[in-house]
């Protein structure tokens, strides 16, 4: 069984670094001429699947976007994660769960166990209970070949106030979480399964990024992050960025031909970065 941070690097090394995020809000349906409902919801997220998934190296469904319209929203999920796995790119599901116990260890079966209908091959996830509240996600997608990205360093205004804040010991929030992330990659190549959510506007930081894993970085495009961000904060570890843009892409939709033409164009410009 191949691991997720195997399958990755060769996703980015054949494809390019570029994740293409699936955000179907209710403005993009209505931009695209469909109606907000769960007819709609399936017409833009199979659109955008079968455009961009034979393409790019993952992509990265935004869950609230679907749960909003109830169970037939979770089935149009369920549809685009198959269809994009079976197009070759791996699906990064942007859940963001964070629990304890028993509660995180349903999460994990529920997305990085592969018998469940919703399995995916990596989710994002909130280490702000604690990074140890991560153990069974961590765990789960260890034995699945499975991936998880933990919140570290996030360009929302609000992020600073709980990661920049310094534990008992004198670390940051942030850096225990990238130092739990470094340490669970330890020895694995040629890239570790376990990667950090790193925000393109931040700004510099101190931390040290090199995590031997992926690092995820949404922000890109319409949120303000460029290329030079992107040199100017993850320097040697820039080819483990896996940059994700969203709204840039998909504005231009529903032509497929426009939609491929966007991500192309995207991967290009972060290809530069790639030593």
């Amino acid at each position: 069984m191949s691991t997720f941070g195997e399958r990755l690097r060769v996703a980015m090394d054949e494809r390019g670094p570029l994740c293409a995020g699936i955000d179907p809000h209710a403005s993009l349906l209505r931009a695209w001429g469909y109606d907000d409902d769960a007819a709609g919801l399936e017409r833009f997220t199979m659109t955008a699947v079968e455009a961009l998934a034979g393409t790019v190296a993952a992509v990265k469904p935004q869950s609230a976007f679907f749960e909003r319209h109830g169970s037939r929203g979770i089935a149009v999920l369920e549809k685009a994660v198959s269809a994009a796995r079976q197009l070759g790119a791996l699906v990064i599901l942007d859940v963001k769960r964070g629990d304890i116990g028993s509660t995180a260890q349903a999460y994990a079966d529920a997305y990085l166990d592969q018998s469940s209908p919703l399995a995916v091959d990596a989710i994002t996830a909130s280490p702000f209970l604690g990074v140890g509240s991560l153990d069974p996600m961590l765990d789960t997608a260890e034995r699945h070949g499975a991936g998880v990205f933990a919140l570290a360093l996030t360009s929302n205004p609000e992020g600073p106030q709980v990661q920049h804040a310094r534990t008992v010991d004198g670390a940051t929030v942030a850096g225990t979480v990238l130092d739990a992330l470094r340490s669970r990659n330890s020895g694995a190549d040629p890239l570790g399964s376990f990667g950090a959510v790193v925000g393109a506007t931040i700004g510099r930081t101190e931390e040290d990024l090199a995590i031997n894993g992926p690092l995820l970085v949404p922000g890109i495009g319409a949120q303000g992050g460029a290329p030079d961000d992107v040199r100017r904060i993850f320097g040697s570890a820039v080819r483990n960025v896996l940059p994700s843009s969203s709204r840039e892409i998909l504005a231009v939709g529903p032509d497929a031909a426009e939609l491929r033409d966007a991500a192309r164009r995207a991967n290009e410009t972060f290809l530069e970065l790639v030593p």
